[in-house]
């Protein structure tokens, strides 16, 4: 009895030693865990594994640095990467940043061929680092989206104030300052032109003058200002490192209407609805109401009340029968008093597109009533 006991023991015991023996060596094995092969610090993850059969993009840098640059200035690089794999790489779509655009010179790449993504850059206004981010997304299975960044450290060259325009209709020359330009890094620059949207904003430049700053006195033209509420005026320069300043204004125009536009939906075709808006002076100033009209008809102002600094108006909008395209405008006039007009659009959309008429139908009852 104790033989036997001995015996078994000592089976169990070798036993055990098997096992350990064989799970040791299993965990030597190649291919026992796919995931033992850890991507290393720095080390692009498509680089570290390998996928039998697919495709692979590889990347020859992940970040481009423009350095040092100035701002406004339009910057150009790119990014140069290879498909690794032994399968057809497809890039689908390039995710780019705010004032970055992007050109890929192709989309589809065999096993080894390259390619190249080319990025351009707007620095802004701005100054100082700046970062920003793409994202390349493609059929690599290890790898389907590829961060690149893109980074500059923006210094400007060239100063120049006001850095926005605030114009009002009820000032000398809208209350528009003068606008200086200045050089930062000492490079003396000519003024090439001066243009404004609607040419409302003017400037005497003389482009064979060099100087490293400028004053200029810009002169508003009244009438052209009250047509727009917004533009641009954009300097063209020889400075070396900046070639245009772009400076934006808004002007306070004299009426503000509310709402600025009449909006029906799903009007009953015919039965007139009655809506309210206000015309005020946004400069507190009096004004009188001439005379009020529609374009097409479909609007009409059935009262006139004074209220501060204007009017609040009742109108009265008939939605016309549906033409077939869903929807009907007008416009809404309000002459007054001194030559200005202002046009309030109305508009409506039927929800469910009656289609028009059918004039054939009606030719056939015709012609059935005459039998």
């Amino acid at each position: 009895m104790t033989r036997y006991r001995l015996m078994c023991l000592a089976l169990s015991l070798a036993f055990v030693v098997f096992l350990q023996f064989g799970c040791q060596e299993q965990a030597k094995a190649p291919g026992a865990s796919k995931t033992a092969a850890l991507v290393e610090p720095g080390m692009v993850p498509h680089e570290a594994q390998t996928t039998e059969g697919a495709p692979q993009i590889t990347f020859e840098k992940t970040v481009y640095d423009f350095g040092e640059v100035a701002g406004e200035k339009k910057c150009a690089g790119q990014f140069t990467f290879t498909n690794t794999g032994n399968a057809l790489l497809r890039i689908t779509e390039v995710k780019r940043c705010c004032g970055a655009v992007v050109t890929l010179d192709k989309k589809e790449l065999a096993p080894g061929e390259s390619g190249v993504l080319k990025v351009e850059y707007n620095s802004g206004r701005g100054s100082g680092m700046m970062s920003r981010q793409l994202h390349v997304i493609s059929n690599d299975q290890v790898n389907p989206d590829v961060t690149l960044t893109i980074k500059a450290r923006i210094v400007p060259k060239v100063d120049y104030e006001p850095k926005r325009i605030n114009l009002v209709l009820n000032k000398e020359n809208a209350g528009c300052p003068n606008i200086t330009l200045t050089s930062l890094d000492g490079q003396p620059f000519s003024i090439k032109t001066f243009q404004a949207t609607g040419d409302s904003i003017s400037a005497d430049v003389d482009p064979s003058v060099e100087a490293t700053k400028f004053v200029l006195q810009a002169k508003v033209d009244l009438e052209k200002l009250q047509k727009r509420s917004a533009g641009f005026v954009a300097i063209d320069l020889t400075h070396p490192e900046l070639d245009r300043v772009t400076i934006y204004f808004s002007t306070q125009q004299r009426y503000q209407v509310t709402p600025a536009s009449i909006i029906l939906f799903n009007p009953e075709p015919q039965k007139p609805t009655v809506k309210k808006i206000s015309v005020v002076s946004n400069y507190g100033q009096d004004f009188e109401v001439e005379s009020t009209s529609s374009d097409k008809g479909l609007a009409k102002v059935l009262s006139r009340q004074e209220i501060a600094n204007g009017y609040q108006f009742e109108v009265e909008i008939t939605p016309p029968l549906p033409d077939g395209t869903g929807k009907f405008t007008d416009l809404l006039n309000i002459q007054l008093k001194g030559g200005e007009k202002l046009a309030i659009k109305c508009y409506g959309r039927y929800m469910e597109k009656t289609p028009p008429a059918d004039k054939d139908e009606g030719k056939s009852e015709d012609s059935d009533a005459g039998r």
